[in-house]
């Protein structure tokens, strides 16, 4: 194959030239910027997942030394919307993203695949509150939402593809406060929250991160996450301390939350081990979101 072993950062001085899929998605428009920042050449691709000949058009007129998947369904306004259109679901998060990473396979290219955590829950073995979380390893064990069956079912798959990178994204985070994909911005705008631990995805501080493990041509799951656990009460509270000090909230069960949406939702602790060991400048969760998120865009006089 065309692609270095695991780790090695490549050997040739040929400029770096991403392949983007997911332009009008959050992540994909994200990584266009940060490409944008490091002066790194990309294009967004224009083919259909699910297309391979398109896939193949794409490769060939671009060239590329890498290609990124930030495509893929989640649902508008949220998951459940999977969950009555499950063709469609399985259309692209399983047959578009297994036919992109053996195409990329096939012309010995490397893919940064940006998938899921939200494929586990708590359970005996990791306790909430423990500090015991899933590791790389570890099977999934939520399949509560047709959404999160789909995204097992393909990090199985992908584990066959000795040249993707699966990123076990949770509760994206960003600094973009207005931005209704973001986690922050969904529970400030809900009637009722409810209040669990759970690890969660600093985009501004991760995102870089994923073009670094490109660059070092890394591949296999890693769990892409801060190390540790924030609950929505902490998240809430830091935002009523650095944003609006008038904010106020309600909480609500898992049980009371279950009679207003269609598919029970992915709690979980995932172990940041490895991600930190390759990153050891990767901060806790909490810091990282004072530091990315909340001090940026602080409006308190002092918090």
């Amino acid at each position: 194959m065309g692609f270095p072993s695991n780790g090695a950062a490549s050997e040739t001085t040929k400029p770096l030239k991403f392949l983007i899929y997911g332009r009008t998605g959050w992540i994909g428009g994200l990584l266009g910027k940060l490409c944008d920042s490091q002066g790194i050449h990309y294009t967004y691709g224009s083919g259909r997942l699910e297309n391979r000949v398109s896939l193949e058009a794409d490769i060939a007129n671009i060239k590329p030394t890498h290609v990124f998947n930030a495509a893929g369904v989640t649902g508008r306004p949220n998951v459940d919307w999977c969950e009555s259109h499950k063709v469609e679901t399985i259309r692209t998060n399983v047959v578009g993203t297994l036919t992109l990473a053996d195409v990329c396979r096939e012309k010995g290219l490397i893919l940064i695949n940006y998938a899921t955590g939200c494929i586990f829950e708590y359970d005996a073995k990791h306790p909430l509150g423990s500090g015991i979380g899933f590791k790389e390893e570890d099977t999934p064990n939520f399949i509560g939402s047709f959404y999160s069956k789909t995204k097992a079912m393909v990090e199985e798959l992908l584990k066959n593809y000795e040249n993707v990178c699966t990123l076990r994204v949770r509760m994206p985070i960003s600094s973009d406060l207005c931005n209704p994909r973001n986690f922050i911005t969904k529970i400030t705008r809900y009637e009722k929250v409810v209040n669990i631990p759970n690890s969660m995805t600093i985009l501004d501080e991760l995102l870089p991160i994923s073009i670094e493990m490109a660059k070092r041509n890394l591949t296999g799951i890693w769990n892409f996450t801060n190390p540790g656990v924030v609950s929505h009460n902490e998240i809430l509270e830091m935002y009523r301390d650095y944003i609006d000090p008038n904010f106020a909230w309600k909480n609500f069960t898992l049980e009371e939350q279950a009679k207003v949406i269609v598919a029970p939702r992915s709690n979980n602790e995932l172990d940041a081990t490895k991600l930190s060991k390759e990153f050891p400048e990767m901060l806790p969760i909490k810091e990282s979101l004072i530091k990315y998120v909340f001090k940026p865009n602080q409006k308190t006089p002092s918090a």
